[in-house]
């Protein structure tokens, strides 16, 4: 009778290290596996937000800090027409570039300061122009000078013929964003940059009657 009893407590001490042992496994492998989980979930995150925070270069920057000094003298061209155009149309496109182009220059510098960088300094108006006549499509502060003295019918003429230089400037330079930039809302922008001024070239020749 004792040697059942001995039999049946070995038995039973045996099954219960097995089971612990079974149990110390799986949490280890279970811990293990957590362990690296954590690993995996707190780096994955942290560096997909590290990429989308960080993710824009140098043509990013550049394409910024030059577009926002290209749209300032549209702005500007565009402002001069309310009380120097004679076409109706012309003040009506002027009211279209500005309503478009200030929005994007708020964007962009918003863009610069969350990225580090300084925002341009507005040099709209005298010779800030000349300082950017390197960026295709710029106006010199002689051809501001001229559009400003203007007035009616030659206003109209010389505005059209300068916002579509103008445009074609700026459709190159958002080209140039769309080949070399990285971030989205950056290369977004170019596009949206080519469509909308191609499609006001387009209408801008037609009203100078070249097409």
């Amino acid at each position: 009778m004792t040697a059942h009893r001995k039999l049946i407590r070995r038995t039973a001490l045996a099954v219960t290290a097995s089971a612990a042992a079974l149990v110390l496994a799986a949490c280890s492998s279970d811990s293990g596996g957590h362990d690296m989980g954590s690993m995996d979930s707190g780096s994955s995150p942290s560096a997909t937000a590290s990429a989308k925070a960080g993710a824009h270069n140098d043509a990013d920057v550049s394409f910024s800090k030059e577009m926002i000094q290209h749209h300032r003298q549209a702005v500007d061209m565009a402002e001069l027409a309310a009380d120097r155009a004679s076409s109706q149309e012309v003040k009506d496109l002027a009211a279209k570039i500005k309503g478009a182009q200030d929005p994007e220059i708020k964007t962009m510098s918003g863009w610069l300061t969350s990225w580090g960088e300084q925002v341009p300094e507005d040099m709209s108006g005298g010779m800030g122009h000349d300082m950017s006549s390197s960026m295709p499509g710029m106006m010199s502060s002689e051809d501001m000078g001229k559009l400003e003295k203007a007035t009616g019918t030659e206003f109209d003429k010389m505005f059209l013929e300068m916002m579509v230089q103008h445009h074609e400037g700026a459709i190159e330079m958002a080209k140039t964003e769309k080949s070399d930039g990285k971030y989205g809302p950056a290369t977004k922008l170019a596009d949206d940059v080519i469509t909308a001024q191609t499609a006001e070239i387009e209408q801008m020749n037609k009203m100078l009657g070249k097409s």
